[in-house]
């Protein structure tokens, strides 16, 4: 059974930076897709950023050129270093992932970002 653990959210002032990590128990090779999500209040869930197909990075229009996702093997990670946020980024980040050869998605338990303005 996958499991994630997320780290590193909080609240942070508009224009301010966060870091979240998502810790996997096994190696994030193991995963054909991988990466956050995030749901605000009243808002159906949405990708931040997803690693596809193995390695191919995806950002949701609203984050591209202020988040980057990254991978640490060594740590089993994968990251989202969020810059320039703004108060439309706050929300619970999820991480998830789907094993390499299944169709369902382990997700973690969220991490809650809050932006103030």
């Amino acid at each position: 059974q996958v499991q994630l653990v997320e780290s590193g959210g909080g609240l942070v002032q508009a224009g301010g930076s966060l870091r979240l990590s998502c810790a996997a128990s096994r190696s994030v090779f193991s995963f054909n897709d991988m990466g956050w999500y995030r749901q605000a209040p009243g808002k159906q869930r949405e990708l931040v950023a997803v690693f596809i197909s193995g390695g191919i990075p995806k950002y949701a229009d609203s984050v591209k050129d202020r988040f980057t996702i990254s991978r640490d093997n060594a740590k089993n990670a994968v990251n989202l270093q969020m810059n320039s946020l703004k108060p439309e980024d706050t929300a619970v980040y999820y991480c998830a992932g789907r094993p390499t050869g299944t169709t369902l998605w382990s997700w973690g338990q969220g991490t809650q970002v809050t932006v103030s303005s």
